[in-house]
């Protein structure tokens, strides 16, 4: 029996991984979600969000076909990923605001069974990295499938069900939150942008001085471009800037960098002097803001007037809409 359960433990398990990365090819999940689920800034990548579900099958089958010290190696690494999941989805549950998680597919609420499916699952990777270490060097769980006894295959099919009944018993089917409340969304239906106060957040401009983001848009607004000298994407933004500035007059138009001024070859001393953020205090309080080159407008009533957006694209777009409805309001 506990033959068997050494085969069915690191099946499952393999299955699991499995089906969590075939979910997410289908259903990917963008930068947003990870910046929603606490996903550390740093890991934040285009590359990571795209190899993650390969990583995660690759895994599930090193996890049935490899034993020994490389299926224990294996396990361990699978035991580390369920680890990283329970705490995200745990801090999710504790924060003040709802979460929804992409964790196998299609975004779903993050709630207390979500945690309890998730220390469900770091429990059976635990116990399936021991289990591997009595399976063959190749071939793996896998290759000792058919050697198990009845009793060991019964306890394994109950695994396997209370492990499928977690994972799908999850919340309902969730879209990343607005940040409206329901009371709210009838009143808010028919606008396009929903405008809250800009926060006083801190930030140093060229010259060493100290100014928060609301002081800077108090006469004037202020469109806030956020970009690195390391982004490649953000090479296809600076080029347009003198262009950007002579086709907005009415706005300035300043870079958030993510660096102090005396580290970067981007500070603009001139005025618009350049923002500096070393911290990371912006990303980490406007919403949006989970990558570069980002944009956000910042109204001269001390409301957020537009954004954030992010990518080339989408920052052009975003400042030949804002000419076009300067010059339909003008008319």
């Amino acid at each position: 029996m506990l033959h068997a359960l050494s085969v069915c433990l690191p099946l499952i398990l393999a299955a699991v991984l499995v089906a969590s990365g075939i979910a997410k090819l289908r259903h990917p999940d963008d930068l947003a979600g990870w910046a929603q689920m606490g996903v550390p800034r740093a890991l934040r990548r285009r590359r990571l969000l795209t190899l993650h579900p390969w990583a995660e099958i690759a895994l599930g089958l090193a996890v049935a076909l490899l034993g020994r010290w490389p299926g224990l190696a294996a396990g361990v690494i699978a035991t580390g990923l369920m680890g990283v999941y329970t705490v995200l989805v745990a801090r999710a549950v504790r924060g003040p605001e709802d979460t929804s998680c992409a964790c196998f597919g299609a975004r779903k609420a993050v709630t207390r069974a979500t945690v309890v499916r998730n220390v469900w699952l770091l429990a059976l990777a635990i116990l399936a990295t021991f289990s591997t270490w009595w399976t063959p060097w190749i071939g793996g769980a896998l290759s000792r499938a058919a050697m198990s006894g009845a009793w060991g295959w019964v306890l394994g099919l109950v695994a396997a069900a209370v492990t499928t009944w977690s994972v799908t018993r999850d919340g309902p089917t969730s879209e990343p939150d607005s940040g409206v409340k329901e009371s709210e969304s009838e009143e808010l239906e028919d606008l396009d942008y929903v405008r809250t106060r800009t926060p006083a957040i801190p930030l140093t401009l060229a010259d060493g001085q100290v100014r928060t983001l609301r002081e800077l848009s108090f006469r004037t607004p202020v469109l806030i471009l956020a970009v690195s000298d390391t982004c490649g994407a953000c090479h296809e933004v600076l080029p347009r800037l003198p262009g950007y500035r002579e086709l907005l007059p009415e706005v300035e138009i300043r870079l958030l960098l993510a660096s102090s001024p005396d580290r970067t070859p981007l500070t603009e001393a001139a005025e618009p002097q350049s923002l500096h953020d070393p911290h990371g205090y912006v990303a980490e309080t406007l919403d949006g803001m989970w990558g570069i080159p980002a944009a956000v407008l910042l109204g001269a009533d001390g409301m957020l007037a537009g954004g954030p957006v992010v990518g080339p694209d989408e920052i052009d777009a975003f400042i030949r809409q804002m000419r076009a409805e300067l010059d339909s309001a003008r008319a």
